[in-house]
């Protein structure tokens, strides 16, 4: 019987997955976002050099056969530097999407569930999202102190009000469906009703944001590096990589060119795979495919 049960759902799954796979937007996007995820898995086998390795001999050398990107001004391998910055990059984004998700989840199915904290909850979330994201990243960064740990912090801080204000929508129309009153007069735990029969209504849309959020937290990672709030300046990151190239741009201008063409293709692809998901996942857009 378990057999029986399991299949339909494996059927299912691979079905969907298809479907996906079929928008060729949604298949590119995976493809570089496949591409960034085992470069930088695998960076230390990938690099030709090591990301810190000075050699003021080869400074500012164009792009070649023995450096592929060029070198920057210390004549570190840009293509090696690039490589670990999107491991830094990819590391971030993870971590503030699962922190965020703990957060914006918790707060937005309390909020939604439980008429008495629904206010005080929502007020925080609208006074929260009433900043512009970059700002209160810079202000928290600035309060606690440029760190890895910090940006990972401030950025799910700022991030997960958007996760809660999705979640705190979704409770309020899910805890009156019929199935949730059953449940209820069943004497089900309060617990159980919301990890059971909410949450889990409620994954489709958590990981459609997910995506968004992870693109956005990647962009406001380099943001807060190419402005000297991110992790230490010896750390290879896009956001660093292009700061330091903004004063060779006339010259060697591969320094800027290559961190920002992988910002621009990590952030899209991963945006290109939301709004894919987002179109198969939401039954009223789902319609029109």
């Amino acid at each position: 019987m378990a057999d029986i049960a399991i299949k339909p759902a494996e059927r299912e799954g691979s079905k969907f997955v298809r479907r996906l796979l079929k928008r060729k937007t949604v298949a590119f996007g995976l493809v570089i976002l496949a591409i960034f995820v085992l470069l930088a898995v695998f960076a230390p086998m990938v690099a030709p050099y090591s990301p810190s390795k000075l050699s003021i001999v080869n400074r500012l050398k164009p792009p070649g056969g023995t450096f592929f990107f060029g070198t920057d001004e210390f004549g570190r391998d840009v293509f090696s530097r690039t490589i670990f910055a999107g491991r830094l990059s990819l590391l971030v984004g993870a971590a503030v999407v699962s922190l965020s998700a703990v957060i914006g989840v918790t707060l937005g199915l309390l909020a939604g569930f439980f008429q008495k904290l629904d206010t005080p909850i929502a007020r925080l979330i609208d006074a929260m999202m009433a900043f512009p994201d970059i700002l209160l990243a810079i202000a928290l960064v600035a309060a606690l102190g440029p760190s890895l740990t910090t940006v990972i912090i401030a950025l799910s801080i700022v991030y997960a009000p958007r996760l809660a204000r999705i979640v705190r929508a979704s409770t309020l129309v899910i805890r009156e469906l019929p199935y949730v009153e059953a449940a209820r007069a069943l004497g089900i735990s309060t617990f159980h009703i919301m990890t059971r029969h909410v949450l889990r209504n409620l994954l489709s849309p958590i990981l459609v944001q997910a995506t968004f959020l992870f693109a956005s937290a990647m962009l406001a990672e380099a943001g807060l590096s190419f402005l000297g709030l991110g992790v230490s300046p010896e750390i290879p990151t896009w956001g660093t990589m292009i700061a330091a190239g903004r004063q060779y741009i006339g010259q060697a201008d591969w320094m800027t060119l290559f961190p920002g063409v992988a910002i621009v293709l990590s952030v899209l692809s991963l945006q290109m795979v939301g709004d894919g998901l987002r179109d198969m996942l939401d039954p009223r857009l789902r319609k029109d495919l």
